[in-house]
């Protein structure tokens, strides 16, 4: 189990919240008659089915009421179709209100799916675990008897972060009042967030062992709830046990107590929830003409704020370039500076002697092509005379020979 919450954001106080599975034919028709049916008893005051863009097999649902008569929140239900391992239709539910949830407000899911209303087209079939195969929530959930499965199973369940997990144990075998599960007894803001796992008086020992793992313990004849994982800064786990649970159909006091105080706190909010979290905020379609205006105000406001931040930033780059022109004029008045003579590098002896042969080279060969152009023939045969210095001393000599 992770130790740490990271960097991912808290629960939001004014959240509900709850995921599962439905398992039997076309969900959507059993959505649709359960909200229309709460319309017509006034329990929601509007609902729609927005269409789903990015995913034409989804179905979404938007419902919004009034919580004690005065506090508007809005839920989003979202169908998705599951195949494999567990098939039927994967379904999140996030509803938030407009300040902090009261769990003695309605269920959301309890307006969304019906609850305990026969002849409804119905079997009971949405309330099973999303992940886990086997797991209600509106039931008692016995451990399996086998050690392995039984730690597998709860090992499983601790992963999931939407719903709370409880394991209760019996000290004796209950009668039918202790048969029934405790989520009936719990406020209705807790009642479909919460699985009870169930274990028989002769599974103390093992459900600690499976436990063992978890960090938790729970004790005879009472009740333990699976840490978060991850589990959020300071969590203690001793603080969320209770030592007798009455399985005598009397209200659990002392576990809804713990319940709340797991609930408040800030623990960490998960991705799917997140994403539902922001789809339902974002892309909300059921509003009233106050919040259409409102929403528009909002629009217009943003707009504004958007032009004004590009306006100043156009004017910021537009004196950052004037900036640059004036110094690139000043630099262009500046005289360059004449760079300071470099001395020649110092040669090797070796390289000095090379270089002053293959001076002398040069010069004797410049000398000899010299002398071979004052001799040389023209082209009738008489010597060639050119207008160097010797060449007109050695004419002079000539002359005063023949005569």
């Amino acid at each position: 189990m992770s130790n740490s919450a990271g960097d991912r954001a808290t629960i939001p106080q004014t959240l509900w919240a709850a995921r599962g599975r439905h398992t039997g034919p076309a969900p959507e028709d059993v959505v649709r008659r359960t909200l229309r049916r709460h319309e017509e008893s006034g329990d929601i005051d509007d609902f729609t089915e927005p269409p789903a863009a990015e995913d034409p097999a989804r179905r979404v649902f938007e419902a919004r009421w009034r919580a004690g008569g005065t506090v508007t929140v809005r839920a989003r239900l979202t169908l998705v179709p599951e195949e494999g391992r567990l098939p039927g239709h994967t379904w999140r539910l996030v509803a938030e209100a407009e300040r902090p949830w009261d769990d003695a407000w309605p269920s959301p899911a309890a307006l969304f799916w019906p609850e305990d209303a026969p002849g409804d087209g119905d079997d009971g079939s949405w309330d099973h675990h999303p992940t886990v195969a086997g797991l209600r929530f509106r039931q008692v959930n016995a451990l399996p008897e086998d050690d392995k499965d039984m730690r597998r199973r709860l090992r499983e369940a601790a992963r999931e972060a939407w719903c709370v997990h409880v394991v209760v144990h019996e000290a004796m075998t209950p009668d039918e009042r202790g048969r029934l599960p405790l989520a009936r007894l719990l406020p209705p803001g807790l009642r479909h967030r919460v699985i009870e796992h169930r274990a028989a008086p002769q599974q103390l020992r093992a459900v600690n062992w499976a436990l063992k793992d978890l960090g938790v313990e729970v004790p005879r004849g009472g009740a333990v709830l699976l840490p978060p994982d991850p589990a959020p800064e300071g969590y203690d786990g001793r603080e969320h046990s209770v030592r007798t649970v009455f399985l005598d159909g009397s209200e659990p006091a002392e576990l809804i107590a713990v319940l709340r105080h797991f609930v408040a706190l800030p623990r960490p909010l998960p991705q799917d929830a997140e994403e539902a979290l922001t789809d339902l905020r974002e892309n909300w379609t059921l509003m009233t003409l106050q919040e259409e205006l409102e929403r528009e105000r909002r629009l217009v406001a943003m707009y504004a704020e958007a032009l004004e931040a590009m306006t100043k930033s156009r004017d910021l780059y537009k004196q950052a370039a004037e900036q640059a022109l004036e110094a690139l004029a000043a630099y262009r008045d500046v005289p360059v500076p004449t760079l300071p003579q470099q001395r020649p590098a110092a040669r090797t002896p070796g390289a000095l002697q090379q270089l002053t042969r293959t001076f002398e080279r040069l010069r004797l060969t410049a000398k000899g092509r010299q002398q071979g152009s004052a001799t040389a023939p023209s082209s009738n045969g008489t010597v060639r005379e050119d207008d160097g210095p010797e060449d007109a001393g050695a004419g002079s000599d000539a002359g005063d020979r023949s005569s």
